[in-house]
């Protein structure tokens, strides 16, 4: 004779755990070689892999540099390479610009090593102390950083990454930042 039919609705007649580890499959939730470099899992939603993006936009939110890396990268991790990688600005008379004048960071950035790395540059610091300045002060100018992510979130193909590849997923991420420059030039 064959097997009995599987009682109860959706039964498959699999052990509890193959199935729950095929739901998890499906939802994204295993980590895997086949979930793409750069990816880590995120500390606020139940350890679901996932990316960041890093970004260093100017006085009016345009971006200057962008980078990803894995959701449990801590921020500060990213601020060295992000500083490095600032193309060079054309200025209206003399040479051109490698580096910002001013650089504001929230708390996140508030370590002694990062501090002394952008004095040894030039770079004049505005990062608030952990336990000190209250966030109300730097909100001044945390908006400009939080209105560019916005309009990155506004991009449907960076809204959850489809791509396993990281340098696929970087390359759309720089195609959503031109087109925010892009729509700031056709204004």
């Amino acid at each position: 004779m064959g097997q009995a039919p599987p009682r109860g609705p959706g039964r498959t007649g699999r052990p509890r755990r193959a199935r729950l580890d095929a739901l998890r499959d499906r939802l994204g939730e295993h980590a895997g070689p086949q979930r793409g470099a750069l990816t880590g899992p995120n500390p606020v939603d139940r350890g679901k892999k996932g990316s960041k993006i890093h970004l260093i936009t100017d006085r009016t939110g345009l971006p200057l540099s962008v980078g990803i890396s894995g959701a449990n990268t801590h921020d500060s991790q990213a601020l060295i390479p992000l500083v490095k990688s600032i193309p060079p600005i054309r200025s209206r008379r003399g040479r051109r610009r490698r580096r910002p004048d001013k650089l504001h960071g929230d708390k996140g950035y508030d370590y002694d090593h990062l501090r002394r790395w952008l004095r040894g540059r030039g770079i004049t610091h505005r990062i608030a102390r952990k336990g000190v300045e209250t966030s109300q002060r730097l909100g001044r100018h945390r908006w400009v950083i939080e209105r560019t992510m916005a309009w990155l979130a506004g991009c449907r193909r960076l809204h959850r990454r489809y791509e396993r590849k990281a340098e696929h997923f970087l390359a759309f991420t720089s195609i959503a930042c031109t087109l925010i420059c892009y729509r700031r030039l056709a204004k």
